[in-house]
């Protein structure tokens, strides 16, 4: 569903879709994503391990481009609520562990939206007419130096959303409480280093219908800012998040 035709819907979802949409992520120009692949400075907001055995053939390697959904609806309860899933265990990357739904951009994708929402199709059966996408926030990158952009998008629909899991990429699919990720409850948090700089990663232990989860790593980083443009407060907590170290001619 395009935001300009967007039908139905509690006045709270309208409303929040009316405010997202003005929101402009900052734009880092793709030659500056370049030179910090090349410099091997990316931060890494997932994993501690070093990246250095793929950083070595920088020549070769350029990131590549992914996208999530970010993909909002309004609980019964009337609290906002995001889709979560959990990956197969046999996947050779994050298996076993809390994803949104989303993927790499393939060739026929005209741009990250529609990636998020034909990954979103493929992972979960959701079908892309029933998201409004709003907004898009910055770019994250992951442990494979992957760049990932968080697609926010509003479901005003939440009954005609009816589950499909692909069993080769998906193992469940489930919901959480998007203001859970503002709140410094059932959460804990490891210290990182990453050339030279601090940072810190946030773990999340939720619970829902007596099933255990636990979102972290990129994910729960993606989530804390998006709650926090939802919500429009930071979180009760200290983020630290790694920074980029742009080559000197363009850190100015």
């Amino acid at each position: 569903m395009d935001s300009s035709n967007s039908n139905g819907g509690s006045k709270r979802l309208l409303d929040l879709a009316q405010r997202l949409r003005l929101y402009k992520p900052p734009l880092l120009p793709e030659d500056i994503l370049d030179s910090v692949m090349e410099e091997k400075v990316v931060s890494e907001v997932s994993y501690s391990e070093s990246i250095t055995s793929l950083a070595q053939n920088t020549e070769e390697f350029r990131y590549k481009r992914a996208a999530v959904l970010i993909c909002i609806f309004e609980g019964d309860a009337g609290d906002l609520r995001v889709v979560l899933t959990k990956r197969s265990s046999k996947l050779s990357t994050y298996s076993g562990e809390v994803a949104l739904p989303g993927g790499k951009a393939e060739e026929g994708d005209k741009d990250d939206k529609d990636t998020a929402k034909r990954e979103a199709m493929e992972e979960i059966g959701l079908d892309p007419e029933l998201v409004d996408v709003v907004t898009v926030l910055e770019p994250f990158f992951s442990k494979y130096l992957m760049r990932v952009v968080p697609v926010i998008g509003i479901l005003h629909d939440k009954k005609a959303f009816k589950a499909v899991l692909n069993p080769a990429e998906v193992e469940a699919v489930f919901d959480a409480p998007l203001e859970m990720f503002l709140k410094d409850e059932n959460r804990s948090e490891e210290k990182m280093q990453w050339m030279g700089e601090n940072y810190l990663i946030h773990l999340f232990d939720y619970e829902m219908e007596h099933k255990k989860f636990l979102i972290w790593g990129l994910t729960a980083g993606i989530l804390i800012r998006a709650a926090s443009l939802v919500y429009q407060r930071p979180p009760a907590f200290m983020e630290q998040n790694p920074k980029f170290k742009l080559p000197r001619d363009l850190s100015v």
